[in-house]
């Protein structure tokens, strides 16, 4: 009778380890292995972080995510709650890439300087490329006092006068036209620059020209209107 017993338990054990070498190895074929990974160690690879955005362009092959890492000079990992603007920025650094102001922030995560604290949840580069640095749950640090409700674009320029090209233009508009619709914004109230947040000269074009700024938001309600 104990032997019976005996090899019962041995044949269940048997059983048991079966099943969960097949539910591995099926989990990690779907991937799905790696998600609970995450969880369980609450990381967060870079392609993976949640959102509650819906809209067909923010979530696109069009925008390249690029997040950064958690670190308290460029993604604090601090909620973003409630979105009021979205933030139009330039870089300040004629003719540098989506890529090499990216990589900045990045690096920023090195810093020993507890002042030092910038980046933005995207980049529009001189060939209209997208990153997106930082997920729309998160704050940026880009708009001072309004990083706690704004959601921050920068784009690069080709020369010193912060006009940006065709490409980099026409991107910025789609992406506009993408983030107020995601938040009910409108592009009276919830479009902004930096310089009206803090009067820096930010982004310059669109300071030192009014009518283009005022240009740019008739774009962007047009582009709303035909989604």
């Amino acid at each position: 009778m104990k032997h019976k017993l005996k090899m019962c338990l041995i044949t269940s054990i048997s059983v048991l380890f079966v099943v969960l070498i097949v539910f591995i190895i099926s989990r990690a074929l779907s991937g799905e292995l790696k998600k609970d990974f995450a969880k369980l160690t609450g990381s967060k690879s870079e392609k993976e972080e949640e959102t509650t955005v819906t809209d067909s362009f923010l979530l696109s092959d069009t925008i390249d995510r690029q997040f950064l890492t958690i670190n308290p000079n460029s993604r604090p990992g601090t909620a973003l709650k409630k979105v009021n603007a979205v933030v139009v920025h330039y870089v300040g650094n004629p003719g540098t890439t989506a890529s090499q102001n990216r990589s900045y922030f990045e690096g920023l995560k090195d810093s020993k300087d507890p002042n030092v604290g910038a980046s933005s949840h995207y980049i529009i580069g001189l060939e209209g490329e997208i990153i997106q640095c930082v997920p729309l749950e998160e704050i940026s640090y880009a708009s001072n006092n309004r990083n706690k409700d704004t959601v921050a674009i920068e784009c690069c320029h080709e020369d010193a006068t912060g006009k940006f090209n065709e490409k980099t233009y026409s991107s910025l508009v789609k992406l506009t036209a993408a983030l107020l619709k995601t938040y009910g914004l409108s592009v009276e109230t919830g479009l902004i620059r930096h310089y009206d947040v803090t009067k820096k000269e930010c982004p310059l074009y669109y300071v030192k020209n009014e009518d283009e700024w005022y240009g740019f938001k008739l774009a962007v309600e047009a582009a709303m209107k035909a989604e």
